[in-house]
């Protein structure tokens, strides 16, 4: 059986390539987006009673996914990358139908310019991805105590992030300009450490990523018990698109 789908929407995220995205939604609570709702569902009928939820599901598609073809066995970075187990097993975007689902926080709406925006935080969602629906988080039942996932058990150790004072001030002065804490959504996104964890930290190598508005710079120095920490190092924005 095949199925045609129509997207519902676009997330506008601070996410502009998958290097840093957190690997599960909720990680990275400063991590901010819009959901732009598109014709014919731009309708403020749609929407109501939404402002009685706190957070929402979102169902979407993988718009670019690391390959064309899905994989029945794939090594989730939960693993470290060195073993491997069976795609329905994990959330990875390696599926037969490159379908995802986030959790995320609900903060409103805005409406400008004729169209209509959800506020949303903590995503994990790469800008623009295409979304497929939108449904009401229900604590009651969504939210099961007692379930268990072996592999995945525990919440991941969060890494020690600390900046140099340059980086400091360039996020004090992103802060200041767009009305948003760098600082918190810097660290929030490298305490999970987004190198791949097959791949051992090498103090005299730089790692960069490209968010929206900056692009952050950090290299990893030897702590204590053998275990490293990540130095933010630059903090640089980045020019507006022309047009």
């Amino acid at each position: 059986m095949n199925f045609e789908f129509q997207a519902i929407g676009i997330v506008h995220s601070c996410f502009v390539e998958k290097f840093g995205i957190p690997r599960q939604p909720g990680l990275a609570a400063a991590a901010r987006g819009q959901l732009e709702l598109l014709p014919p569902f731009d309708d403020p009928q749609t929407l109501e009673g939404l402002e009685q939820c706190s957070h929402l599901w979102l169902q979407f598609v993988f718009h670019r996914p690391p390959s064309d073809q899905w994989r029945p066995r794939v090594r989730p970075p939960r693993l470290g990358g060195n073993r491997s187990l069976g795609v329905f097993a994990t959330r990875s975007p390696l599926r037969p139908n490159p379908i995802g689902l986030s959790v995320v926080k609900f903060d409103g709406v805005t409406q400008r310019q004729g169209r209509i925006w959800l506020e949303l935080s903590g995503i994990d969602l790469l800008d623009g991805t295409p979304v497929l629906d939108i449904k009401p988080y229900v604590p009651y039942t969504d939210l099961v105590p007692e379930a268990e996932n072996q592999f995945a058990g525990a919440a991941p150790t969060w890494a020690t992030v600390v900046f140099s004072s340059e980086a400091q001030a360039a996020c004090r002065a992103l802060t200041e300009r767009l009305g948003q804490d760098w600082e918190a959504l810097i660290r929030q996104i490298l305490q999970q450490d987004p190198r791949p964890q097959y791949q051992k930290p090498d103090p005299q190598r730089r790692y960069g990523m490209t968010l929206k508005d900056a692009e952050v710079h950090w290299r990893y120095e030897p702590a204590d018990e053998g275990e490293h920490r990540l130095v933010v190092t630059a903090v640089t924005p980045r020019r507006p698109p022309s047009g």
